[in-house]
């Protein structure tokens, strides 16, 4: 079987070792040696000279295997090294195969209930997309044989070598020799590319593991999720239970915990019922019945977690003093008024001045021993009297604190500090004689340079210790979409923190991808319909997924009606790429050719080529013929329709006839078929030895008038008789007719002789008027 991140129609199985490799030594232009048996070659019996050939041919096939085996390790490695390949439909189903694996146990626990691992789900779906797993800090792709490290709060994969730098500049940053006093003394933390997590020194990786942390430097396997190392997770779950995780060693958060515990709802009225761990508070939806801080209402809100809310009812409630009464809420029984106490303190002078309290109002504020304003002597006086001064010195610490206050004792705020000093500037550069209250600021800027190693401090009359610098970087991120926010600082910029989302074209599908990977990433692929409208004739177009750029080319059947009414069965023709010739004469032998113009035009509809039965011109067939050519045609046979004299057809081509009442049968001839000039050969009635004299006519011939010339009976008269006539009568009339009239000189010796010469008579019938 086929790795599943191998590209469709490369992809190999895994390479075995030993002689499997072997079977591929053709593959080097070489083919394989023969196999060896017993410790020595297979020769061919008494060749005793082969033996030193088959031990050097052993040699250079365990050279060719050793090699094959080297070319063979190397390929896997480059094969299975990369996560950015093209995914396509075999592999998609193998990945499937894989996360299938890697959720059974998950899934036997829930009887095959996955709902729970979508979010798992996504971050292994990223595992095997290409270009998801992405290092946020050298914005570059994870390969599978690389070593990674994993964060616990967003689960973001970086390289190993990435995060010990970036942990390593963070620290540097945050505790810099030149602006921290403790460097190296505390503890900072370092915070995650992504999420910001924050994680201890102590805890910058050093080691590469799997996901789960129990195998050091996992072995990379193309039917495990990359940096995986195909054990069971067994990390706890969060929020903890006392169960682990039960999904093979894989990227992300665990899933809720699956397991089955028998537990009460929230308000223990309820029976205890099995239900899952990670589902295991529940309510009973039954009215709470706890009651409320207020001591007087119950909780009326149903079964629910953790304490019960604020008492929502109101009822009249007296002040902390008890003067006043009012409407408030059960959850805040306790309220000052703002009326001040005024009760009688135990000295009888004053009254209290607190404002609505609880308790004894307390002595007076004035019994008692009181000290002067200097606090140097105490006097023990009545309360109604104030507490005089007492003449001596204030000797108060003025605010400059190094001067004391030589006025007498007073009541009030010391004034300021009037005593002229000689101060120094703060930078020490300067001195002058001024009073103690003023500071003294000289107009000498620093010049030392800020912890950037960039630019000047310029404040005026520093003290050395120049604050960092408060100017924005403001260099551009490797993402070449953003600035750096941060202040000015020395090395490389934090990479871009922001994410930005990679949308289809209808942009319902979306992936995040670290800013600046957005120009290299492929578009994610969308399984919605294609929502443009179409740009041909058609209502709607072929239904096809959502992409960028032009639609691909309708082909839907055109269906415009021609001319002939038909519609047309070709393909889409109405935007048709058309070369474009002769638009550009070139100006000289020297000018290059230029790449042919190909322009989008709407083509015609092409000739209709339903068959539609026609019939030909002479009417002999009906032939099927495309409908942009269908007219009446010549077959190429004789016409042969029946001319006017009813004997003869027209010899003429298939051609076209009018018709008329004469030829509406559709047999016969037409003023456009040819005349018939042949003579008239219709028999002649029995006797007549004459043609008819009329040519080709129709209907029976004239009767034949011409005239015989006959010998009579006793041969010696010649007759003349009409050929109608003769041919006309029967035997009694002929033999009246052959009659002359005269006495037969013949004798005759029997009776019948006269019948006998009757059927002799045409043998004497004169031919000459023929």
């Amino acid at each position: 079987m086929e790795a599943p991140w191998r590209q469709g129609g490369r992809g190999r199985g895994r390479a075995r070792s030993g002689d499997g490799l072997a079977a591929r030594a053709g593959a080097a232009g070489r083919p394989p040696a023969p196999r060896a048996r017993g410790g020595a070659c297979v020769a061919a019996a008494g060749s005793s000279g082969e033996g030193a050939s088959e031990l050097s041919s052993q040699r250079k096939f365990d050279e060719i295997k050793k090699a094959n085996q080297a070319a063979v390790k190397k390929l896997v490695e480059d094969q299975f090294s990369s996560s950015s390949e093209d995914d396509d439909e075999d592999a998609e189903v193998k990945q499937g195969k894989i996360l299938a694996k890697t959720f059974t146990i998950y899934t036997s626990q829930t009887d095959g209930d996955a709902s729970e691992l979508e979010r798992t789900r996504q971050y292994m779906n990223e595992a095997f997309q290409s270009g998801a797993m992405t290092c946020l800090i050298c914005i570059a792709s994870v390969k599978r044989n690389q070593a990674v490290w994993s964060c616990c709060g967003c689960f973001c994969i970086f390289h190993l070598v990435c995060i010990q730098k970036w942990a390593k500049d963070s620290l540097f940053l945050v505790s810099s020799p030149l602006t921290d006093d403790n460097f190296g003394k505390k503890d900072y933390p370092w915070p995650c590319p992504k999420c910001r997590f924050e994680y201890k020194r102590s805890e910058t990786p050093s080691r590469y593991y799997c996901y789960c942390g129990k195998v050091e430097n996992p072995t990379v396997d193309p039917w495990l999720v990359p940096h995986s190392c195909g054990q069971i997770c067994e990390r706890e779950f969060k929020p903890s239970c006392g169960h682990k995780c039960l999904l093979l060693c894989h990227p992300g958060p665990c899933p809720p915990c699956p397991k089955m515990v028998t537990t009460t709802c929230h308000c223990k009225k309820a029976k205890p019922v099995p239900r899952r761990c990670s589902a295991k508070e529940w309510s009973c939806h039954l009215p709470c019945g706890r009651t409320l801080l207020c001591g007087q209402h119950t909780c009326e809100n149903s079964c629910h977690a953790g304490d019960c809310q604020p008492c929502p009812r109101v009822s009249k409630q007296r002040c902390i003093c008890g003067r006043q009464t009012a409407e408030r809420l059960c959850a805040s029984p306790q309220w000052q008024c703002d009326q001040v106490c005024g009760k009688h303190l135990p000295c009888g002078n004053h009254t209290c001045e607190q404002v609505c309290h609880a308790g004894p109002c307390g002595d007076c504020p004035r019994s008692g021993k009181r000290s002067c304003p200097c606090e140097k002597s105490k006097f023990t006086l009545p309360c109604t009297e104030d507490v005089p001064t007492c003449g001596d010195s204030c000797d108060k610490v003025l605010e400059c604190g190094i001067h004391k206050c030589s006025q007498r004792c007073h009541r009030g705020p010391c004034e300021i500090c009037r005593q002229e000093v000689e101060k120094q500037c703060r930078c020490g550069k300067h001195t002058k004689r001024m009073p103690c209250h003023k500071p003294y600021l000289c107009e000498t800027k620093c010049t030392k340079i800020r912890d950037c190693q960039k630019h000047q401090c310029r404040r005026k009359c520093c003290s050395g210790n120049c604050p960092p610098c408060d100017q924005v970087c403001g260099r551009t991120l490797g993402c070449r979409n953003h600035k750096c926010p941060s202040g000015c600082h020395r090395g490389s910029c934090n990479p871009c923190p922001e994410t930005v989302d990679v949308k289809c074209n209808c942009g319902k599908t979306v992936i995040k991808v670290p800013c600046g990977r957005e120009r290299t990433i492929k578009p994610p692929k969308c399984k919605q319909l294609c929502s443009r409208p179409p740009t041909c004739h058609h209502p709607t177009q072929e239904k096809h997924y959502c992409h960028f750029g032009r639609c691909p080319p309708c082909r839907q059947s055109c269906q415009k009606t021609l001319t002939c009414g038909h519609l047309c069965p070709v393909s889409c023709h109405d935007e048709a790429f058309v070369k474009q010739t002769g638009l550009h004469q070139s100006a000289g032998p020297w000018e290059q050719p230029s790449e042919p113009a190909f322009i989008q035009t709407a083509l015609p509809c092409p000739p209709c080529e339903v068959p539609i039965p026609v019939e030909c011109l002479g009417q002999h067939e009906v032939s099927p013929l495309p409908c942009h050519s269908a007219n009446p045609y010549s077959c190429k046979r004789f016409c042969g329709r029946l001319l006017d004299c009813q004997n003869h057809t027209c010899v003429k081509e298939c051609h076209h006839v009018t018709k008329s009442n004469s030829n509406a049968d559709g047999k016969k001839a037409g003023p456009e078929c040819s005349q018939c000039e042949e003579e008239c050969t219709k028999p002649r009635p029995s006797g007549c030895p004459h043609r008819c004299v009329l040519p080709c006519h129709p209907g029976d011939c004239p009767s034949c008038l011409q005239m015989l010339k006959i010998k009579c009976h006793c041969k010696l008269s010649i007759l003349y008789i009409e050929c109608l006539k003769l041919t006309s009568a029967d035997l009694k009339d002929k033999e009246l007719l052959i009659s002359c009239k005269n006495q037969c000189p013949k004798e005759v010796s029997y009776v019948n002789k006269e019948i006998l010469d009757l059927m002799d008579v045409w043998n004497f019938v004169d031919f000459t008027f023929l």
